[in-house]
Formats: structure tokens, sequence, C-alpha cells
């Protein structure tokens, strides 16, 4: 597990178990089994993993909104099951399911939050910032998931937090939104907070994370920035290839048996449209390459994709759906 210089969450060996359930004879449920991160000041830590991962039990055992059954938790130096306001007050949390009284309007709900700071956020940038101004006459009730997922952000950023909270900050939000609130996030890691979220879309970290966490089933399966992750550089030291896809187009019906490895795949999507994905090496785009000049095919397009951190999530998880 990395140590970076100025942690402002560590977790060792977290382990959280609900229950019991009549369904499960009376025995207790373990959604987070032996846990165990470290997040930095002025960087975006993600934890990326499926739905029903831990990943939000996880956070919200960071907070102290939910008791750990076991392991420690260090949240700007302290146990936030233990700790006081003062803590609470030095934390911004957005919350999946907002938390929001329905009957608010949003503008006014922000100024309420904001007069419980000593030095708040201004209210008129964070309503500017995030758009609000454009829903700021309808209720909570009746925003939409994107919406509520701005005045989450904005209610989580009023008190001038060190450490920020997100669990799946872009769910709901159409493209400009999605945008705008990227844009927030890297200019608060630029100021030096420590930003931790979690989410299932593998874009969101790839775009936005400093380091990743991969959690399956509770616990935290691989680690890495982002670049580690997808030259599979692991603590482990596997240090498997860095796989790619080959794509062209060119005539119909082309058989590629024998010309790439039998662990490359090769498909043809549509008529005349090819896909080689596996470990490709130089020598295998030469073999392509030659192959097609020995029997005069020219190919009307090719590129290379390089291999996505959403291939590295389901190599490490597997690709069953569970």
């Amino acid at each position: 597990m990395r140590s970076p210089i100025s942690p402002v969450l560590s977790i060792s060996g977290l382990v959280k178990d609900v229950g019991p359930l009549p369904t499960l004879d009376g025995k207790m449920l373990r959604v987070v089994s032996g846990l165990s991160l470290v997040a930095g000041r002025g960087q975006v830590t993600a934890l990326l993993g499926a739905n029903g991962a831990g990943k939000t039990t996880t956070i919200e055992c960071a907070q102290g909104l939910q008791k750990r059954t076991a392991g420690t938790i260090s949240l700007l130096g302290q146990d936030p099951d233990t700790a006081g306001a003062a803590l609470r007050s030095r934390v911004g949390v957005m919350l999946q399911d907002g938390g929001l009284p329905p009957s608010a309007r949003p503008i006014p709900l922000l100024r309420h939050i904001a007069g419980m700071y000593q030095d708040p956020w201004p209210v008129e940038d964070l309503i500017r910032r995030l758009g609000i101004d454009a829903f700021s006459r309808t209720t909570v009730r009746r925003l939409s998931g994107g919406q509520k997922q701005r005045l989450a952000l904005a209610a989580a950023l009023v008190g001038k937090p060190e450490v920020l909270f997100l669990d799946e900050p872009s769910a709901g939000l159409d493209p400009q939104s999605r945008q705008m609130v990227f844009e927030l996030i890297s200019e608060l890691r630029n100021r030096g907070m420590g930003i931790i979220l979690t989410t299932h879309l593998m874009d969101d970290a790839q775009r936005l994370a400093d380091y990743v966490y991969i959690i399956d089933a509770g616990r935290n399966v691989a680690e890495g920035t982002v670049a580690q992750l997808l030259r599979h550089e692991l603590e482990t030291g596997d240090g498997g290839p860095h796989i790619r896809t080959l794509l062209f187009e060119a005539e119909p019906g082309l058989d590629l048996t024998g010309v790439l490895p039998e662990a490359i795949e090769v498909r043809e999507s549509r008529a005349g449209s090819y896909s080689a994905t596996g470990a490709l090496t130089p020598s295998d785009l030469a073999a392509v390459t030659a192959w097609w000049a020995v029997r005069g095919i020219m190919p009307s397009s090719m590129s290379l994709e390089a291999r996505s951190l959403e291939d590295v999530f389901l190599d490490i998880s597997g690709r069953e759906i569970r």
C-alpha cells in the first residue's frame, strides 16, 4: 500500500458486517473484508468497483456514518468513530442519495448550511459555478437526478472542507454538467484538497484519479496510478502485457488464421470491419502488414486502441455477471 507524503485518510484492515439476515441462517453478511487504502492531500483517490462491491460502505465507515466491525481508520489524524464536531466541519460529504431535505429550495438551503461555518465558501460563487440558479425555484423533491447531484456537491463544498468524499459524483449528470463538475474537482485537487471518490464508471476514474483502488467483493484487489494499472505494473509484480486492439477496414471475408498468435482474438464485427485484440507486439503488426502486402490488400483505415481501465477491471474482477 502506498504512503503519500501528506495522507488525509488511512484505512487498515477494514471489516464491516451487517445483519443478521434470516436468509443466511442468522449469520452476519460481510460487505467489507480487510480493505486497506491511503488517500493523500492534493490528490484524487478513486475507489473503482461494480455496484455492491463495498465502495459506499467503505467511505461511510471512513466518515463515521457507519460503525466498523474491525480495522483502523484515521481521518485527518483522528478516529471518525470517536471524533467530535470539529472533525466533521473539516470534511465535505456528497452521498449518492443526496441526503437533502425534500421540501427545501436550493439557495435558501445553501445559505442555511453556510451559516453553520465561520468562513464558508461564498454561496453566490457556488451557485454560479454549478449552475444552480437555473433550478433555484424548484424544491429538492422535484429536481432531476443531475440537479440533485450538483446541489449536493455545493452543500458538501460550502464549508471549505480539507477532505471531500464524493459517492458516484457523475451519476445522472448530462455531459455539460459532468464537464462542469470534473473541472471543479480538478481545481479543488490543485488547491490541495484531498478528494476520495467512488465510481463504477471507468471513464471517470481514468480521467480524474491520481490513484485508483479496484474494489471487488469488499476487498481491494489491485491499486496503482491509472498508468500503472494500464501497464499492469501492480504491487503483485505480475507485470502483464499492455494489450491493444488493432482496428482496420478492408474487403470482407478475410481469414487471418495463423497470421497472429492464437491468444489474439480476431473478429469481423461487420462486413469488412476487423478487430484484433490481445498482447500485440511490433512483430505481430509486421506480420499483418506483410500478409496484406502479399495479397495486395490496402486497408481503407487502420488504428490502434490502447488498453482501457475497463479492460483491467474486467480482467481482475472477472467478466461474469454476479
